[in-house]
């Protein structure tokens, strides 16, 4: 059998690789109807996904010989088994959070763009709804899917979490509790307290839904600037769409006549290098047109796939600098955008926390009914600038302004930013979170899926 398998799985990798030279798209619709190997045994499944992994892990060289894929219960465990073995140099422990592995039906979905906020979310789908605490005992909404069952029942970013299937201990003691009801069960009642004081009690249903990358967008003036502002919360979703949403935003911010830009990320998670490209060509100055973007870096064994990607510069804006709003959330290709504009324009980092520290990627690769995800790349950008595992440092450390709705100038980051370009001078600035506040928030940020999903060129 373990010749049989090994075989195999030198099956999937030649495949895989073949189809990873097609766009993003492709990638993935080739990879989903993939039922070749569908009735493989769990056992061929288990020493297929491992050997994908010692061709395409980044830290291939570290996984030893010994390791037996038999011991695991299924390629999610495998993944989750080889992330010690990924030390880095100049780093003590090992830097890979993110190997993984999910059932293809569900892949596809998320993919595409459905449920999305939680990678713990039942095969009945989610709630589309995130939460954070703003201060001990003050749990928020901090998002809400439109199209979600949150969102059809009429709740908002800000609302504060009273109870919890009847538990009024919302504290961060009680995130494990919080994580369940909120992100793991298909049905809870919650009792919301509106910014009008008043209190609603809902119960929700989990379900399916499309995602709205494109959560809000719209042109303030500050002083005698324009200033555009997009709330872009996923590189997930129907890649078409979102290309067409960014050609709509930024005619209008250029209509506008806008000369500043806020990008708000704090909760994006990442999702497709082929969409952190297209915004990063719409952001980027004319002069970067034809430099270098980045390039994807694979293990000695692939280095031949190593790629630089150029800047092709869209649209007519030419802003020299962009302020974006981040946090802990922030990962992936999130930060990617972020670190390959840094060498061609002045990039202000503002929110509450550094970004999650995530500078490499993975594609979906096919194993019987599973994808399996090894990172199997880093990027770095045209000054060869990338191992930020510790995540992008902010300038300028402002609270979350958990308690206000997207696009209220009043809200803590987007006032600050707002206020600083009105002045014509940057501050920093400097917020210390309780310590209690950031152990329960990340506990609750640790359900929302970071992903760099690589594309291969022709």
């Amino acid at each position: 059998m373990q010749k049989q398998s090994g075989l195999l799985a030198l099956l999937f990798i030649a495949a895989a690789f073949s189809s990873c030279k097609k766009s993003q798209p492709d990638l993935v619709s080739n990879l989903a109807s993939d039922t070749t190997h569908g009735t493989s045994s769990a056992a061929q499944i288990k020493d297929s996904a491992l050997l994908l992994s010692r061709d395409v892990y980044l830290w291939d060289n570290q996984i030893p010989a010994s390791f037996n894929a038999q011991n695991y219960a299924d390629p999610a465990a495998i993944m989750k088994a080889i992330q010690p073995f990924s030390i880095e140099p100049g780093f003590t422990q090992a830097v890979d959070r993110w190997s993984f592995a999910m059932k293809k039906t569900e892949w596809n979905q998320m993919a595409g763009g459905m449920s999305t906020l939680s990678s713990s979310a039942s095969a009945n789908g989610d709630f589309g709804l995130s939460v954070f605490f703003r201060a001990e005992g003050d749990l928020r909404v901090r998002l809400v899917e439109p199209a979600s069952p949150a969102g059809r029942a009429g709740i908002k970013r800000g609302w504060r979490i009273l109870s919890v299937n009847g538990n009024s201990s919302i504290t961060t003691s009680n995130a494990s509790m919080i994580v369940s009801a909120v992100y793991e069960s298909d049905n809870t009642s919650f009792s919301f307290q509106k910014p009008d004081g008043t209190v609603q009690n809902l119960s929700l249903q989990a379900g399916h839904y499309t995602e709205k990358p494109v959560y809000l967008d719209t042109v303030y003036t500050a002083g005698s600037r324009k200033v555009g502002y997009l709330v872009f919360n996923s590189f997930l979703g129907n890649t078409a769409n979102i290309a067409s949403e960014f050609q709509r935003v930024f005619s209008k911010f250029s209509a506008a006549g806008v000369s500043k830009l806020i990008v708000d990320l704090r909760y994006n998670g990442g999702g497709y290098v082929s969409v952190a490209e297209q915004l990063a060509n719409y952001l980027v100055v004319p002069s970067a047109n034809g430099g270098t973007m980045m390039t994807q870096q694979y293990n000695s064994r692939n280095s031949q796939s190593n790629e630089v990607t150029m800047f092709h510069k869209t649209g007519s804006l030419n802003i020299p600098d962009v302020y974006f709003i981040v946090g802990r959330g922030t990962a992936s290709a999130s930060e990617l955008l972020i670190n390959n504009l840094k060498p061609y324009m002045d990039v202000k980092l503002v929110g509450a926390s550094a970004t999650h520290g995530k500078p490499v990627g993975f594609f979906p690769l096919a194993v019987g009914d599973w994808y399996v995800f090894p990172v199997s790349f880093r990027t770095i950008n045209k000054n060869g600038e990338g191992n930020y595992f510790n995540g992008l440092p902010v300038n300028a450390q402002v609270a979350d302004g958990l308690d206000k709705d997207w696009g209220d100038i009043t809200e803590t980051s987007l006032s600050y930013i707002l206020t600083n370009i009105s002045s014509g001078a940057f501050r920093t600035a400097t917020y210390n979170e309780p310590a209690t506040v950031v152990n329960g928030n990340n506990l609750l940020n640790e359900t929302s899926l970071k992903v760099t999903i690589g594309t291969r060129k022709p």
